[in-house]
């Protein structure tokens, strides 16, 4: 099988590996002299010397020669032959970004492109090391083993049973051998190094290890690597004591290893369980009985069957109606099992695709980082409810919002040190970012303890730009986010590589608007800034509310349906020449439906046909949302559809309904 096979499990697994850089580096700046900076160092390490190898026997030479640089240099630091200061951090965190990016080239098969000299003359200098230019060749040099301190008698054997099926069987043998001497001495192996290097063995190898540690632990750091059937330690068992190994579930011919490349690099190659969802090929993962554990998946699977899916429940709706008006009642009761296995089948592709946001989250503290020292301005930056799951579509979608809104935090929210002391704050900004579930949605608050958002500035311009009138003296809170979501509306006085050309909030806002989501703004001067985007959990199916407005059907999203009134005379009030509701000793404004989409007032047939009034809200904010009548709830497939110009702006969105109707989804967010 050709290497190109595994080029989008590489991605993958390169992607998780420079992140886990990312995230030790910050740690290891926050505390480079403290009781974790080993540890830190220790994962950098590791992870670099992952990448490294993976991307050896890919044939990736570029990547592999760069992480060998960035690895010597860390391995300098972990002997404590280089001591962690500012020109250091620079270059590792540099060193970082050109290793994803020199990945992402590889993958699209741009292997070629030049790793900038100057970074490799940085990192050699670190090492005293003399410079050359790192080029798309095969290493001509190799490492050989080093020779063992102690008898080759000596120690105890281990046994390895891999995985039938087992891909880049060499490589993975590597990694379990460099494991062990992590632990110990690695006296030898059966069979030698250089036929494990080229797959010349079966499913199982030994290996003469002298360590000090217990059996378990042995057996423990062997599994941890992962495609291991099983390990014996010390004498053989008697005969028959062996479990069977399975048969492959499928049949992966493995892949011949690159000579290319010393041990070192290979044993580093690491296939780890899937997080979420990630690109093909399907790679199996166990548990230590053998049984399947997970499955990675192509996530444009799971789009075609969450399209799939929601065909289905279209054609259940329409089933249901049928069945109801032929009265037949097998009919009805088929219809109705049908109706709960696909119910069932719908909540099991909707979990398959729910991701931590931790998957997205997890990158934007050295977005932070990188802001910060930008502008000269400490930011001490706290990520909660990482746990928190959300549509892997829709987490994609919304990360380049999350990364304008933190980089506005610094720039324009936290005050520089000085003026920080001067109002009694400390000198460090701080910036959190948070996830919590509310009902059927997840709100993501982006807040800091800045200066807060200057009204006054704001409204000046907007007067000035003629946005509003004249003789307007204050905005609430819902004026100011309009204002702040047009399109090139800014009130910094100068650009910087941050922020400033007013597309930022206008961008976001958009986005947001675009996923079914809502966005709010809350400001107080000399407190800070607290940006809101509540966003449903799944863009595909959700449950409505059905109502009639003088012959034709809406669908109001149940999530911010709260409850519902008939409209009877003695709920009625008018505030300021304005219509309310009096709820449960609440007074809500009123809002028509009708009005909204340009029909006459509602006139009823009878003196008891009464409109009815659905209570909508959206996080604080609460109306009274008229219409004709109600016609039940039902389950509706999303449809994005393209509106009509200059249409009315309060739709975010089309279903079709169980009789094959089309009918509008009302967009609760932009009438609160």
């Amino acid at each position: 099988m050709d290497n190109r096979d595994y080029a989008q499990l590489f991605l993958s697994e390169s992607r998780e590996n420079v992140a886990a850089v990312n995230q030790s580096l910050l740690q290891l700046e926050r505390d480079s002299t403290g009781p974790d900076a080993a540890s830190a160092v220790g994962a950098i390490f590791r992870a670099v010397h992952t990448i490294k190898g993976m991307a050896a026997t890919m044939g990736y030479t570029v990547v592999a020669d760069l992480a060998h640089e960035l690895e010597t240099v860390l391995d300098c630091v972990r002997r404590g032959e280089l001591t962690i200061e500012a020109t250091i951090m620079d270059t590792l965190f540099r060193s970082a970004d050109v290793l994803e990016q020199a990945v992402e080239a590889a993958v699209a098969g741009r292997e070629g492109e030049i790793v900038p000299p100057d970074l490799i003359a940085s990192l050699r200098a670190l090492t005293a090391e003399p410079t050359a230019p790192v080029v798309a060749k095969p290493r001509a040099d190799t490492e050989p083993a080093p020779a063992p301190a102690v008898p080759p008698d000596a120690g105890e054997t281990v046994r390895i049973w891999l995985q039938p099926g087992t891909p880049l069987r060499g490589v993975r043998a590597f990694l379990i051998v460099q494991a062990l001497a992590s632990i110990g001495e690695v006296v030898s192996t059966t069979p030698a190094i250089a036929d494990l290097q080229n797959e010349d063995f079966d499913n199982e190898f030994s290996v003469r290890l002298a360590t000090s540690q217990p059996a378990a632990e042995v057996a423990r750091v062997v599994r941890a690597v992962g495609d291991v059937f099983d390990v014996q330690i010390g004498e053989p068992r008697p005969s028959g004591a062996w479990p069977s190994v399975p048969t492959p579930v499928w049949g992966t011919p493995a892949i011949m290893m690159t000579p290319a490349h010393d041990m070192a690099a290979m044993s580093a190659m690491t296939l780890t369980p899937a997080q979420g969802v990630v690109a093909t090929p399907s790679k199996e993962t166990r548990s230590e009985s053998g049984r399947v554990r997970s499955v990675r998946i192509d996530v444009r699977r799971l789009d075609a069957l969450m399209n799939l899916i929601g065909e289905l429940v279209i054609a259940r709706g329409r089933l249901t109606q049928l069945a109801t008006e032929l009265g037949h009642l097998s009919l009805e009761e088929t219809v109705m099992q049908s109706s709960r296995l696909i119910t069932e089948l719908r909540d099991e592709i909707t979990a398959s695709r729910m991701v931590p946001v931790s998957q997205v989250f997890d990158r934007f503290p050295r977005v932070v980082r990188d802001a910060s020292r930008a502008v000269g301005k400490p930011v001490d930056f706290v990520i909660e409810g990482k746990d928190i799951e959300l549509d892997r579509s829709m987490l994609d979608e919304i990360g380049d919002s999350l990364v304008h809104l933190l980089r506005n935090a610094v720039d324009h929210g936290i005050e520089p040190p000085d003026a920080r002391a001067a109002a009694g704050k400390p000198a460090a900004g701080r910036l959190v970012l948070s996830a919590v579930r509310d009902r059927s949605a997840v709100v993501i608050k982006v807040s800091d303890d800045g200066k807060g958002i200057d009204r006054e500035r704001v409204l000046e311009r907007a007067k000035r730009d003629g946005l509003v009138d004249a003789s307007k003296t204050d905005l609430t809170e819902d004026e100011l986010l309009r204002l702040l979501a047009r399109p090139g509306f800014s009130t910094a006085e100068k650009v910087t590589g941050l922020s400033g050309r007013g597309v930022g909030v206008d961008a976001v806002y958009t986005k947001v608007r675009a996923l079914g989501g809502a966005m709010d703004i809350r400001s107080v001067p000399g407190q800070g800034t607290t940006v809101l985007i509540r966003l449903p959990l799944t863009l595909a199916i959700m449950r409505a509310l059905l109502a009639r407005v003088a012959g034709e059907t809406y669908a109001i999203p149940l999530a911010h349906v709260s409850e519902t009134v008939e409209l009877v005379p003695e709920v009625l009030r008018t505030v300021k020449g304005k219509e309310v509701l009096l709820a449960r000793d609440e007074v809500l404004p009123l809002l028509r439906l009708r009005s909204l989409v340009g029909l006459p007032a509602y006139s009823p047939a009878t003196e008891i046909d009464l409109e009815h009034v659905v209570v909508i809200d959206l996080g604080d904010r609460r109306a009274g949302l008229v219409i004709d009548e109600l016609t039940g709830q039902d389950e509706i497939v999303v449809k994005q559809y393209d509106a009509v110009r200059d249409g009315p702006p309060f739709f975010g969105g089309a279903t079709l309904l169980g009789d094959g109707r089309p009918s509008l989804i009302v967009d609760v967010s932009s009438l609160l």
